[in-house]
């Protein structure tokens, strides 16, 4: 996928895209950048140290914005039901859910970027192929969604934006705070 501007085309593996679709992934494109350019040269190690009093390292920032693109695009195409009900979670799935933010034993940087960048291409291409953004859901029961709300395919990608530029953020402290490379300055 080629990064564009306004009314400029985007090319995906599937078929051009233009006009919002096409702002729309290049954002995401920019963001997807910024998330994983503080991993650059680093060991398996390195990619799991955290570096704050959180439970965040790089490594484990990259494995849950895979995992909450593959979960929202999910919802694009199937609804609720391909989120849990999060009303439901006990403290064991919380738990597991937070294995998410760390480099496990067997996980590689490799192995997170290649999955990233695997989730980011099925991302692109359910965008290029939706026949509108303006279809929508109603969101999974969780506490922190207003009840009875509804996300269109268009909301949820702002939203898939809005969490990975979150999480480059965080990586670019994390990284800093590793070896004091920074993203930019």
């Amino acid at each position: 996928m080629t990064e564009t501007t306004q009314n400029e085309t985007v090319r995906t593996d599937r078929a051009a895209v233009t006009g919002e679709r096409a702002d729309l992934l290049a954002a995401l494109a920019k963001q997807r950048h910024f998330l994983t350019f503080p991993a650059r040269g680093l060991t398996d190690e390195e990619a799991g140290r955290r570096t704050t009093v959180s439970e965040l390292c790089l490594g484990g920032l990259i494995k849950h914005v895979t995992a909450v693109e593959r979960s929202w695009t999910a919802f694009i195409e199937q609804g609720p039901s391909a989120m849990p009900d999060f009303s439901a979670l006990t403290e064991a799935d919380f738990a597991r859910r937070a294995d998410e933010f760390r480099m496990l034993p067997g996980d590689t940087l490799d192995g997170v970027l290649a999955a990233y960048a695997e989730a980011a291409r099925g991302t692109d291409e359910l965008v290029a192929s939706l026949p509108g953004l303006d279809a929508d859901h109603p969101l999974p029961k969780a506490p922190w969604f207003e009840s009875d709300a509804r996300w269109s395919a268009r909301r949820v990608l702002l939203h898939i934006i809005a969490e990975t530029a979150q999480h480059a953020g965080h990586a670019d402290i994390v990284r800093e705070a590793l070896d004091g490379a920074k993203s930019m300055g």
